[in-house]
């Protein structure tokens, strides 16, 4: 089934992470150079990286369209293409869908932990209940797009990795990440209040 059909059905709520104005016109696609201390040396299989693909989402341009099942971000263009980026998604019980829009961006953003993940794990994320500032081990990788509804902060972002690895497969707490060179790319073209949609994993035995 084409995306654009459940697209049509995506949920309206979300489930609680001069040029072209959709963005620059497409670049060369070669990795791009991240400023980090630590190069980032492992790369996904050659389908989950940044490549320009017809739509099958049928959302407006502009638009981000998350796949989760297959791993995929779309970010509309017009003229029925696409960019496709390949995505970490949720691990079970922890994905989310629905519709939202980009309140704001940032630069290698700070990162704290939702009270939630903190009662789940408060080994692992207590000590950054205050805060982490960004940088190359920071969760939030190179750049982040928050994602609100109705004025509220979902909680959710998509966001670089300092995980690449981790690109294809699902194993974040909800939020939708990135190469960080993607989300680079993906920063400097999708402008704040752009729309985003996540459509739902499909049911087990669907």
């Amino acid at each position: 089934m084409r995306l654009a059909a459940i697209f049509a059905f995506a949920p309206l709520l979300l489930a609680a992470c001069v040029s072209s104005p959709y963005g620059p016109a497409m670049p060369p696609l070669p990795a791009t150079s991240v400023a980090s201390p630590v190069a980032e040396v492992t790369v996904p299989p050659p389908q989950y990286r940044r490549q320009l693909v017809d739509d099958p989402t049928g959302a407006s341009p502009g638009t981000i369209v998350v796949d989760p099942a297959n791993r995929y971000l779309y970010l509309v263009q017009e003229d029925g293409k696409a960019l496709r980026y390949g995505v970490g998604v949720g691990k079970a019980g922890m994905e989310w869908s629905g519709r939202a829009r980009v309140a704001y961006k940032r630069e290698w953003p700070r990162w704290t932990p939702t009270r939630d993940m903190i009662a789940r794990d408060p080994q692992r994320y207590a000590q950054w209940a205050g805060g982490m500032e960004g940088g190359e081990g920071n969760p939030l990788g190179a750049r982040a797009l928050y994602l609100f509804e109705g004025g509220k902060d979902t909680l959710y972002r998509i966001h670089g990795t300092n995980e690449p690895a981790s690109i294809g497969k699902a194993m974040s707490s909800g939020c939708i990440r990135l190469m960080n060179e993607d989300i680079v790319d993906l920063y400097n073209r999708v402008p704040a209040g752009a729309s985003v949609v996540v459509l739902p994993m499909p049911q087990a035995g669907a």
